[in-house]
C-alpha cells in the first residue's frame, strides 16, 4: 500500500511517500513543495496545489494522511495555514485519496513514544524506521512521520476489523 503523509505549510509544505506491506514499511521518496512569500496568497496556494497534484500523479499513492493544524498565537498567521491545509486536503481528495487526520502531538506520540518531542527526535525515529532514508528537511521529516503514522493505524485498523 503507497501511502503520503503531508505537513501543510504557506511557505512550504512538506510531503513523504511509504509503502506498506503489512508491518515492513519502506521509503520511497519525500520533498517540499514551496511558495514564494513575494507572490499573492492565492498564486501561493496554486503553487501548492500544482507541486503536490505532480507529487500525487508521479508516485500513485492510495491514501492521504494530513497534519492537523495547531492554534498559532497570531490569527493571520493560523488562517492562512488554515488555507494552505485546506488545499492539501482538496488536492488529494481530487486525486481519490482517503484523507486522514492526525494531531501533531499523535503523531509524536506514535513515532517517538513522546507527545512532546521535538523536530530533531522526529527526524532520527524517522530515519531509523525508515533504514537508507536521505530526509529533506524538517517539513519532509514531519511528513514522512506522518505516513508512518497513518501506516500503524491502517495496520491496527485492518486488525480490529
Amino acid at each position: 500500500m503507497i501511502l503520503i503523509g503531508l505537513d501543510p505549510g504557506l511557505q512550504t509544505t512538506g510531503w513523504g511517500i511509504i509503502v506498506a506491506e503489512g508491518n515492513r514499511l519502506r521509503h520511497v521518496a519525500n520533498g517540499r513543495v514551496t511558495s514564494r512569500t513575494a507572490d499573492p496568497l492565492a498564486l501561493r496556494l496554486v503553487a501548492i496545489h500544482d507541486g503536490l497534484a505532480s507529487v500525487i500523479a508521479r508516485h500513485a499513492p492510495v491514501s492521504a494522511a494530513v497534519e492537523e493544524t495547531f492554534v498559532n498565537t497570531n490569527p493571520q498567521s493560523t488562517l492562512k495555514l488554515g488555507q494552505a491545509r485546506g488545499v492539501v486536503m482538496l488536492v488529494a481528495a481530487l486525486a481519490g485519496l482517503e484523507v486522514a487526520e492526525y494531531a501533531t502531538r499523535f503523531v509524536k506520540k506514535a513515532i517517538v513514544g513522546t507527545g512532546s518531542a521535538d523536530k530533531a527526535q522526529v527526524r532520527a525515529m524517522v530515519e531509523r524506521l525508515l533504514p537508507g532514508c536521505v530526509v529533506d528537511g524538517e517539513d519532509s521529516a514531519d511528513a514522512l512521520a506522518v505516513a508512518i503514522c497513518h501506516a500503524h493505524m491502517a495496520t491496527h485498523r485492518r486488525l480490529v476489523a
